[in-house]
């Protein structure tokens, strides 16, 4: 990094109002591979030159050897064909279905997410939507806000202690869901491909977890090995009286599936915070009341954004002063 004193005014006395201050000036270009958000971008541009990846240019995009992107926009075979001398792409994000791995480790490019730094607000916020729903949180404050209270009794709603939660995944989010789960007086199953290390009954597949659950958590990585995990027949296995929850990816759940069975009846709820095309969701659920909608928030709280932010500049530097980082390109 490359600090210049920057004379302000055209005289300077002791005595004068103006101070010096230090500009700092970038002095390492940085890729934008796709949208960043804004708090990220304002503090990466601090200390970089941002340029966005145009992909529709034909000429390589020679020079740039770190790239910025997210789990979302993720990066593959095209972007490394367009960047020959990337060797480092830092996402914001725990995903990493949208990334060819295989082949950045192939071509020695390395990728740093942000797996740790999300994990507890979205367990925090699993287990908000599952009292959005069984208790009714959001009906309370409309039936308030529409003046009907005094003038009619609100609807019961249900209890969550006592009640069972199956988990799909058990990574971090779902362990912080299951520790959150717990502490509130729930039972916790789960369900991943293999047997995990945990105080919890295991469920060999999510048909037979769902049926024995109350409230099916998501928190499995997106991706091909898990599209439409959660179709007709396990939302029948939950049952008119069970409740879906996702903070995983929209491309777990058959959605068309899932307002079929919202809209008839066949399960009592759900709460989504991520759904099959962001931001224009189906409009079927806009008209639904057993549904709790989110935009894809559960982890955008003040502290953790810090955490990303902070992560992300550390793996920047790390890579660039030759301190060993997380690459998990190059994982088993």
């Amino acid at each position: 990094m490359i600090v210049s004193r920057v004379r302000h005014g055209d005289t300077h006395t002791p005595h004068s109002s103006s101070r010096r201050r230090e500009a700092v000036v970038p002095d390492h270009a940085l890729l934008v591979f796709g949208f960043i958000p804004p708090d990220l971008r304002a503090t990466l541009s601090e200390r970089f030159a941002l340029v966005e990846l145009d992909r529709a240019r034909a000429a390589p995009w020679t020079g740039f050897d770190i790239a910025v992107t997210t789990g979302i926009v993720g990066a593959g075979r095209r972007e490394f064909d367009l960047c020959p001398d990337l060797r480092l792409v830092v996402s914001q994000g725990i995903g990493l279905e949208t990334f060819d791995l295989a082949e950045a480790r192939r071509r020695g490019i390395a990728v740093a997410h942000t797996p740790d730094e999300i994990a507890e607000d979205v367990g925090d916020a699993a287990i908000a939507m599952i009292y959005a729903v069984l208790r009714g949180t959001l009906r309370a404050d409309a039936f308030v806000r529409a003046g009907r209270w005094g003038k009619e009794r609100i609807a019961a709603t249900r209890r969550v202690a006592g009640r069972t939660v199956g988990i799909v995944g058990l990574g971090r989010i779902g362990r912080h869901v299951a520790d959150r789960a717990t502490a509130i007086g729930m039972r916790v199953l789960y369900h991943t491909r293999r047997r995990a290390e945990a105080p919890y009954e295991w469920m060999a597949d999510v048909v037979t977890l769902a049926t024995r659950s109350d409230v099916l958590v998501l928190a499995c990585p997106g991706g091909e090995a898990t599209r439409h995990l959660v179709d007709a027949t396990v939302l029948d296995a939950l049952g008119p009286d069970g409740v879906l929850v996702n903070v995983a990816r929209g491309s777990v759940v058959d959605e068309a599936a899932l307002l079929d069975a919202l809209e008839g009846g066949r399960i009592h709820g759900a709460a989504l915070d991520v759904f099959a095309t962001e931001p224009a969701i189906d409009p079927r659920f806009l008209a639904l009341d057993n549904v709790v909608l989110s935009p894809h928030s559960a982890s955008i709280t003040r502290e953790t954004r810090a955490a990303i932010i902070a992560r992300m500049i550390d793996d920047i530097d790390a890579y660039r002063n030759g301190r060993p980082f997380f690459d998990a390109a190059a994982a088993p």
